[in-house]
């Protein structure tokens, strides 16, 4: 099993995890949810919905880099249990990060965005060693 590849999957699906919060916000909105203009309906959201749709959206601004990350480390052939090491990592990160955007633990929060991005950033730099 390439666990690298699974994590790039995982953080892929992590992005929507957060979406069923904001969708059961919107839906519990007086206008019922609103598919006809959803964005416009979660810029109205409030509390934890939405913070889930800001953590859904900053799911797909991580996604990219940690998915080009894991592919430029595989690519460059960095050590197996390195490449692993931060991917899963990365993956687990996004997990805490979403339950500190849920939970309103913006401090914590930010160090674990930080950490992944650190996670994303390390995979880079070995990738080009």
């Amino acid at each position: 099993m390439n666990i690298p590849f699974l994590c790039i999957f995982i953080a892929f699906l992590l992005a929507y995890a957060p979406k069923f919060v904001m969708a059961k916000g919107q839906a519990a909105r007086p206008e019922g949810y609103d598919n006809a203009n959803p964005r416009d309906q979660q810029a109205k959201l409030d509390g934890v919905s939405r913070r889930a749709a800001a953590a859904h959206q900053n799911a797909f601004e991580g996604f990219a880099p940690f998915a080009a990350a894991v592919l430029c480390a595989t690519i460059a052939q960095v050590t197996p249990s390195t490449l692993t090491s931060l991917a899963v990592a990365y993956v687990a990160l996004r997990v805490v990060y979403i339950g500190c955007y849920l939970a309103d633990l913006s401090t914590l929060r930010s160090l674990v965005w930080t950490a992944g991005a650190g996670a994303t950033g390390a995979l880079f730099v070995y990738a080009s060693l």
